[in-house]
């Protein structure tokens, strides 16, 4: 049989050692103009291409003679043909003064981006070798509508064959600028759309569009249209272009109008289901040039549903590693000075383990590449092996302890958070986040458990871990117990710490009259007040307007909505003042004054009864005022959950001021009236800071974010060793390391996988600690 091109080809890259891809690596080739070669299909049979793969396996001068014959050339010296000049492109439309703040938003978004890819050492030691293969009509539009023909036009499609490498190459390849790309879970979607944003940002010139990455699955396309959350989006993550322009827009709304954007919708599959058609129907509604990313199968069933793609877009599959890309990238991350471990013995390095000799007819060989088929479990192995010398790679090849590729996964998936989180002594120079590196891994394993059980009891579509409802999957009688608790320690701490010096000051008793006065009357207010505000908390926890959920304040009318929730909590504000206000006096008429502990600033039962409605309104007016200056928080509206827990605390003071003020002046103004000016001064004064600090703190409790928060994730779960006492740098810390990932204002698992291996793993080890309470309970009897 006659030699071909292919074949001497091939045999030059196996004699050399080397992978298709890392062939074409080192020639400056496509990947897939190696395989066109080596499978003897057709290609551009240039000179140059031939001395490149050459070079590339080191080939002999009689090697060289026989690729340049077989590749139709005259031998080495023979000239290349020159390369057709390329198509004139008409230059680019000059968008005036907004160039300049696309250009500023081109290189914020290259900063935030490149951190991003370096956290993942996407490029460390090479990319990996993520390839695609393209879906035909059905899933996907028709070619002719992905190329803009014209009715009765031809023109041959594109080359779309390509690897990681070349993503933003190919994209420019399609005429109509719209592009979906699907994978399996760990694929490599989300760091492709990384890479992507990254090439173009780089290739990029002036007045060109922008590639800006956008989580989708923050999206509702029943509630907001697809421009004003694109919107919305740039304004959270790009604040300076909030400015606004003549025409009275934002930056963000004139760059987007403008074409100077190039949205990556990256996460398809994260919306909820029954949003994924209307989400689909609705970006069909515009011819926006975008990219998007998501998994077949959710990607799929919203095609059906739809009953129509993904209009003039072209659709590509990531396809799965296999082991000759293992054998290409793993050996390179070995480490350089490997730990104690017997370098020679088999299995201590990627490079043994994957040793051609050894593993073809290993019985694990099979089960490892199944298993690392996908760049997220070559990164956790990478993260296991190579970033540990005193592992060993080879014990991946048992399969005795692991029988098929779930059992490698799992092994992978549970070796994790104790490989990000083992000592580095470097991260002591950290100074970006406080206690850097003082989390052991069983404990930060413990945590984050809890945080993914938590998810699982709450069935949360999109995996979004709010810091506001941390604790949410607690029963709500629990909940309200443990409100009622802390509402009733802050009101009855502040009513006896304001009644000691008033007893001293306006009385005769002494000071061991006053301190015991004070305990006994802290002690009975506070049980009313925990009472009557841990029924409320149970009472709004059951009703969606009134959850304590995140709000903004804004001095306004407000909407419809708001004003019949403050309807609403007037009244609720009413019975808890009356409620709470008559029994206040009950408790003092008929427990504190028979204790002989009255202290004669009282007017009696009768007297005291009469101020119960005007308390009451007041009460009432305050929870009205609260609800009324309130709006809902849009979470992909704030950067960070940092600010967003800052914006609660700036409410809780709002509402202290409210107390205060609006208590302070009616208490006041009826002591005044009954007494005189200077005793309703007095009174109001004492009033208002105990209705600040008491009732003021326990609403807070019951009804606000921030309470629920202190309450559950800052308090109960800390104490019963559920979560870490410093929540907030824990969860920072994660998300440094990259077992989480920020979306806005809220967090979530860096991949799903990861969050349902510690959902398991937390529940069985509660089931097992159950039995073990159990067998110890029965042994006791």
């Amino acid at each position: 049989m006659a030699e071909t091109l292919g074949a001497l080809v091939r045999q030059l890259r196996k004699r050399a050692g080397l992978t298709q891809f890392q062939l074409a690596e080192r020639a400056g080739l496509g990947e897939s103009t190696v395989r066109r070669i080596e499978t003897d299909r057709s290609f551009d049979h240039r000179l140059g291409t031939i001395n490149r793969i050459a070079d590339a396996v080191d080939a002999s001068p009689e090697d060289r003679r026989r690729l340049s014959a077989l590749g139709g050339g005259t031998g080495p010296e023979a000239p290349e043909a020159p390369a057709p000049p390329p198509e004139r492109l008409p230059p680019p439309r000059d968008h005036g003064p907004l160039t300049d703040a696309a250009e500023e938003l081109a290189r914020e978004s290259r900063q935030r981006w490149r951190r991003e890819e370096a956290r993942h050492r996407v490029h460390h030691p090479f990319a990996l070798p993520v390839r695609w293969q393209q879906v035909p009509a059905g899933t996907a539009d028709q070619s002719a509508n992905a190329l803009l023909l014209a009715p009765g036009e031809a023109r041959s499609e594109p080359d779309l064959s390509g690897d990681l490498r070349r993503v933003a190459e190919i994209y420019q390849r399609i005429p109509s600028g719209r592009l979906v790309v699907l994978g399996s879970a760990g694929s490599g979607k989300s760091i492709l759309a990384v890479r992507f944003a990254l090439d173009l940002l780089d290739a990029r010139t002036r007045n060109e569009r922008v590639p800006v990455i956008f989580s989708l699955g923050s999206w509702d396309p029943t509630a907001v249209a697809l421009r004003d959350w694109l919107i919305a989006r740039l304004l959270r993550d790009y604040p300076h272009l909030a400015r606004r322009v003549p025409s009275g827009k934002t930056l963000a709304a004139d760059l987007l109008d403008d074409d100077l954007v190039l949205p990556v919708l990256d996460g398809f599959d994260e919306l909820a289901e029954g949003l994924r058609a209307a989400a689909l129907e609705t970006i069909n509604l515009s011819r926006l040039p975008l990219v998007l990313t998501s998994r077949h199968a959710e990607f799929t069933a919203a095609v059906r549903t739809a009953h129509a793609p993904l209009a003039a877009a072209v659709v590509l599959e990531l396809r799965d590693l296999d082991l000759d890309d293992l054998r290409g990238y793993l050996p390179r991350t070995d480490p350089a000075f490997p730990g104690p471990a017997d370098t020679d013995v088999r299995g201590a390095t990627w490079e043994a383990v994957l040793d051609p000799a050894r593993t073809a007819e290993s019985a694990g060989r099979a089960n490892l590449a199944a298993a690392l088929r996908t760049p997220l479990m070559i990164a956790l192995a990478r993260t296991m092996y190579s970033d540990h010398p005193e592992r060993r790679p080879g014990e991946l090849l048992d399969t005795d302890r692991f029988p098929d590729p779930d059992a490698i996964e799992e092994h992978l998936l549970a070796g994790f958070v104790p490989a990000v989180y083992r000592p580095r002594p470097t991260e002591r120079l950290d100074t970006a986040h406080r206690r850097p590196g003082s989390w052991d891994a069983e404990r930060a394993e413990r945590w984050l458990g809890h945080l993914a059980d938590h998810l699982t009891q709450v069935g949360r579509e999109q995996q979004d871990l709010t810091w506001w409802e941390i604790g949410t999957s607690m029963g709500r009688t629990p909940r309200a117990l443990i409100i009622a608790f802390l509402a009733g320690l802050a009101f009855g701490v502040t009513t006896a710490v304001g009644n000691v010096p008033v007893d001293l000051v306006a009385t005769t008793h002494g000071p061991r009259f006053a301190v015991v006065r004070g305990l006994v009357v802290g002690l009975l207010h506070g049980s009313v007040a925990g009472a009557l505000f841990g029924l409320v908390y149970w009472y709004a926890c059951a009703r969606a307007t009134l959850r304590p959920s995140p709000v903004r304040l804004r001095l306004s009318a407000g909407t419809l909505r708001t004003r019949r929730n403050a309807l609403t909590r007037f009244l609720i504000g009413l019975g808890c003042g009356a409620a709470g206000m008559a029994l206040l006096i009950l408790v003092d008429e008929g427990l504190v004054t028979p204790l002989g502990l009255a202290d004669g600033q009282g007017a009696g039962l009768t007297a005291g009864l009469l101020f119960v409605p005007p308390i009451a309104l007041a009460t009432g007016l305050v929870f009205a005022l609260i609800a009324l200056f309130e709006a809902p928080v849009r979470t992909e509206s704030v950067v960070s959950p940092a600010d967003l827990l800052h914006i609660e605390r700036r409410n809780v003071v709002f509402h202290l001021l409210t107390w205060a003020l609006v208590i302070g002046l009616c208490v006041g103004l009826l002591n005044g009236i009954v007494y005189g000016p200077v005793r309703g001064f007095e009174v109001g004064l004492v009033f208002g800071l105990e209705a600040a600090f008491g009732a003021g703190l326990s609403y807070g409790l019951s009804l606000t974010a921030w309470g629920q928060w202190v309450a559950l994730a800052r308090i109960w779960l800390p104490l019963t060793g559920q979560l870490p006492w410093a929540l907030i740098t824990f969860l920072e810390d994660a998300h440094h390391r990259g077992v989480l990932r920020q979306v806005g204002a809220v967090y979530q698992f860096r991949h799903a996988w990861i969050q349902s291996h510690l959902s398991r793993s937390h529940q069985q080890r509660h089931g097992s600690e159950q039995r073990l309470r159990d067998h110890s309970t029965e042994g006791a009897r």
